[in-house]
Order: C-alpha cells, then structure tokens, then sequence
C-alpha cells in the first residue's frame, strides 16, 4: 500500500479539476469565437491558450510541491513559508486572467 495513500489520490484529483478548468474554458472560448464568425484579433487567440498553459503549469507545480509535502517526514512549523498557498494564489489569479481573455474574446 502506498503510503498517504488518500491524501495523494485527493491532490491529484485536485491537479485533475484545474487542468479540466483550463482545457474547459479555452476549448469554449475558441469554440465559441469560430462559431460565431466574427473576427476575433490574433492576439486573443494566442492569451487565452498561454494563459490557460499558466494554469497547467501553476496547477503541476502546485501538485508537485504538496506531494512532497505529504512525503515529508518532519513536522511543519508555523513559520515557514508555505509555497503550496502562495502558488495556489497565482493559480487563482492566473483563472482569473484566463476568464477575462474568455470573456473578451467571445464579446
């Protein structure tokens, strides 16, 4: 059995959602844009993929580093810094840089 097994499983899960997130509002996006026919600028095109590609890579990252958070062996203190959080706060900003790209681009 793997160890922490649960607690792997939920931040994998967790890696899933935000990379479904992503695909999902870049995929409607680009969809929606084609569909409609207008004219939509190159660069728009070009934002909505690299910033959903941020959050693929914030969302890795984010996964990498509670992974081997939850291989630790020692006691975390209050002190440190915990980079999980301050990723997940980039990762956040990163979907919401993403929705306004979507936004803009289906306007």
């Amino acid at each position: 059995m793997i160890p922490n097994f649960k607690d792997h499983a939920a931040n994998e899960r967790t890696f899933l959602a935000w990379l479904r997130t992503a695909i999902a509002i870049v995929g409607v996006g680009l969809t929606a844009s084609k569909l409609t026919g207008a004219q939509m600028p190159g660069w728009s095109d070009v934002a909505m993929i690299g910033s959903g590609g941020l959050v693929v890579v914030l969302a890795f990252l984010r996964m990498h580093l509670l992974r081997r958070r939850i291989d630790a062996e020692a006691e975390l203190d209050g002190l440190s810094r915990n980079w999980p959080d301050v990723v997940l706060v980039a990762l956040l900003i990163a979907i919401v840089v993403l929705t306004g790209i979507f936004i803009a681009h289906v306007a």
